[in-house]
């Protein structure tokens, strides 16, 4: 039971130690950054426990907010370690999704319940994607000189590779 605890926190840990390489390590730093880790994601896998290992299949509704709770904690986490959180916002979205999906699969599968599931998941998705592409933009400004010569390269094979079969 200890390792199972005590791992997760090493590596956390390990890699914010990693990441902050110079910087001042405090009580209040490590809070700041692993609060997901430390308070979300337990309480989440708390509620997965309680309907795993306690109630059983009469406790459905506890996995909805034990996923909520999972999957916001993760993208919590994600977006405090890498401070992006203008990017991983839409995982709130995808959280109640999975929330409700969990109750969907271990539950009645009532085939309504994936109405509000596709649609939070597909606005999640396409969030993501349209706040992603600024990003990927502009680090494709600093390859596109690259992108350039190879589509140029490729262009003249293809023309070249036709003359020598024709």
């Amino acid at each position: 039971m200890k390792r199972t605890i005590l791992a997760p926190l090493l590596i956390l840990l390990g890699a914010y130690l990693l990441f902050n390489q110079g910087g001042m390590i405090s009580t209040g730093s490590i809070f700041a950054t692993f609060w997901p880790t430390l308070f979300v994601i337990p309480l989440g896998l708390f509620f997965h426990w309680m309907y795993f290992s306690m109630v059983g299949r009469k406790g459905v509704g506890l996995l909805i907010p034990g996923g909520i709770l999972l999957t916001a904690g993760i993208v919590s986490q994600i977006a405090s370690l890498f401070d992006n959180w203008g990017t991983m916002w839409p995982g709130f979205i995808l959280a109640v999704a999975a929330g409700l999906f969990e109750f969907y699969w271990f539950g009645s599968r009532n085939k309504w319940m994936l109405i509000p599931i596709n649609i939070l998941t597909v606005l999640s998705l396409l969030f993501f994607v349209v706040f992603s592409i600024g990003p990927v933009l502009s680090y494709l400004s600093i390859v596109q000189p690259l992108i350039a010569i190879l589509l140029v390269l490729g262009g003249a094979w293809l023309i070249l590779g036709q003359r020598k079969r024709g």
